[in-house]
């Protein structure tokens, strides 16, 4: 075998070796191996992490591992008694590595922007200091494309974007005059912040936009840390609180006949886990997705073809987790 032949099999040898881990993980390689051989969750103990979006879903499991860990969270979301309801399972999670006043419930509509400076002295009178920001707040959207109200597209940016935004530029002054310079902001994103996704233009637009502005800052800062964190099908009840394409309307559906989803505390670890080992683009889903966000992230042009092929009805079902 001459050295040409040689190159060529390692090269067959890794892509094979891509692909069945694509199939077999449910998290991109990257993270799957910090999972394994990367700085533990633990790693963040005594630190404080503010999770907006915090009272059920994502926000909720994350908030209760970072729990588990020793680390101090701050809680927010518009539902107070949800809030506090996570407050004690964050607590009993701890196994006494937390006492009542490490884990804060901050009650925040994140459309009332005036408010975010407000929640932020509070957060810092109280713990002292803040080393994350997590945002999770935001909804999803179902929704085909040509009949979707131009307010309905106002609303899921006001929500999705611009308040994730303005919260995110209020931490980084703190981090850049407080903390030298150094602070982590992370974002819940999707999927749909990778690829493209059928039947909800809004959410696609929003999630994309907001890859541009955070990437655009790590660009321009590159002393803050900043996680864009990309779930795929998890089962939660977001379709329920989800935009259609009229103003004032949920979608109002549970997800509990969809197979396909990954537990929204496997989700949740895997987050920490980005976290802990500060990974700047992440994504996690059960198969195919993965290789859907891989393929879309690398080969964009193979992406497209065999969305082409696979035809939107069938691109809906993979992202609704449905098994057929």
């Amino acid at each position: 075998m001459n050295i040409f032949e040689l190159v060529g099999l390692i090269v067959i040898l890794y892509f094979l070796a891509n692909i069945i881990l694509w199939i077999v993980l449910d998290a991109d390689i990257q993270l799957s191996f910090k999972e394994r051989f990367g700085q533990p969750i633990s790693s963040l103990r005594g630190q404080v992490v503010w999770i907006t979006g915090a009272s059920s879903g994502i926000g909720k499991y994350l908030a209760i591992v970072l729990a588990k860990n020793g680390v101090k969270v701050a809680l927010s979301a518009r539902r107070e008694n949800e809030l506090k309801l996570v407050q004690q399972q964050c607590l009993a999670a701890s196994n006494g590595l937390l006492s009542d006043n490490d884990v804060l419930v901050l009650p925040i509509d994140m459309l009332d922007f005036k408010s975010h400076d407000k929640c932020l002295k509070i957060v810092l009178e109280h713990f002292g200091s803040l080393d994350i920001l997590v945002n999770n707040a935001g909804r999803s959207q179902r929704a085909s494309w040509e009949s979707i109200d131009i307010e309905v597209d106002r609303e899921m940016f006001e929500l999705n974007v611009f308040s994730v935004i303005n919260l995110s530029r209020l931490v980084l002054r703190y981090f850049m005059e407080a903390k030298k310079g150094q602070g982590h902001l992370a974002v819940t994103s999707s999927g749909a912040g990778i690829t493209a996704v059928p039947f909800s233009g809004s959410y696609l637009g929003a999630k994309h936009a907001l890859h541009g502005y955070f990437k655009g800052l790590v660009v321009e800062v590159p002393s803050i840390d900043v996680t864009l964190f990309c779930p795929g099908p998890i089962a939660t009840n977001f379709l329920e609180e989800a935009f259609t394409g009229n103003p004032n309307e949920k979608v109002g559906q549970s997800t509990a006949g969809d197979k396909r989803r990954m537990t929204a505390e496997r989700c949740a670890e895997l987050f920490a886990v980005a976290l802990s080992n500060k990974v700047k683009l992440a994504w996690v889903g059960l198969f195919p997705v993965n290789i859907l966000l891989y393929l879309s992230q690398y080969y964009p042009n193979v992406t497209m073809l065999i969305y082409k092929l696979l035809g939107p009805d069938r691109l809906k079902k993979i992202r609704e987790g449905k098994s057929n």
